[in-house]
């Protein structure tokens, strides 16, 4: 079998990458992290910080580097999971390049810092590449785009709106991240009963916050379930859930 392999025009080489899809909410928009491409291919081009797996190293670990690396953010801040495998044989004119794509999701990320072959990195709106006003290397555009609809269907399902939170926060704050992620406007009574509803979405700190001006509201905590019983739906277009 090994001497087939050596021989055969039908197998060659193949290189294993890691790139991450990271959001964060910035000013009541989703935001996700790309760099600056400093070398070629693609070089001055956007993309998604990512890069070659060391030999020595885990593909989570060879994330987490790349993520320090690029963009200067220690990752054990963040919610990480694997998103899913790319390999198409034309995505990368280097040759056959397979990436693991990583989802990312993280509250109150810094002004990321660019390093090694990133130029610079900066967090850009997802309505921009959703508008197709951003062009993107490799084939960075398409991985980002399943990343974005993997965050959407995580939200109804799940507790991971909680990553785009701190420690604490009020049920506002909560329902702006599903706003903005969703990008649908959410009834806020309706809201509040299907967190409340969803056994150990959230629980109450026995807290307040106090803002400058109105009422007080009270601060929660992401409760202990990951998986939403009953989960929240988003509407279709018909406006009803789906």
């Amino acid at each position: 079998m090994e001497d087939w392999l050596k021989n055969s025009d039908e197998v060659e080489p193949s290189w294993l990458t890691v790139d991450l899809a990271i959001f964060t909410v910035r000013d009541n928009q989703l935001m996700v992290l790309l760099v600056e491409r400093g070398l070629d291919p693609f070089h001055g081009m956007s993309a998604m910080p990512g890069g070659y797996v060391q030999k020595n190293e885990t593909l989570r670990e060879g994330a987490l580097r790349e993520l320090a690396e690029e963009a200067g953010i220690d990752g054990g801040r963040l919610h990480l999971e694997q998103l899913g495998a790319y390999a198409d044989p034309e995505r990368d004119p280097r040759g056959r390049v397979v990436t693991v794509a990583y989802l990312a999701l993280g509250a109150n990320l810094p002004a990321p810092v660019g390093g090694t072959d990133a130029a610079r990195a900066f967090w850009a709106p997802v309505s921009r590449l959703e508008k197709g006003e951003l062009g993107l290397a490799f084939d960075h555009h398409a991985i980002l785009t399943d990343a974005l609809e993997e965050v959407r269907r995580k939200l109804e399902y799940t507790a991971v709106a909680t990553a785009f939170c701190g420690e604490t926060f009020t049920l506002t704050d909560l329902r702006t991240v599903y706003q903005v992620i969703w990008n649908q406007q959410l009834d806020p009574s309706n809201f509040r009963r299907k967190v409340l509803n969803s056994t150990g979405f959230v629980e109450p700190t026995g807290e307040q916050w106090l803002p400058p001006t109105g009422r007080p509201a009270a601060l929660y905590q992401r409760g202990p379930a990951w998986l939403l019983s009953p989960p929240l739906l988003r509407a279709t277009t018909s406006g009803q859930p789906a």
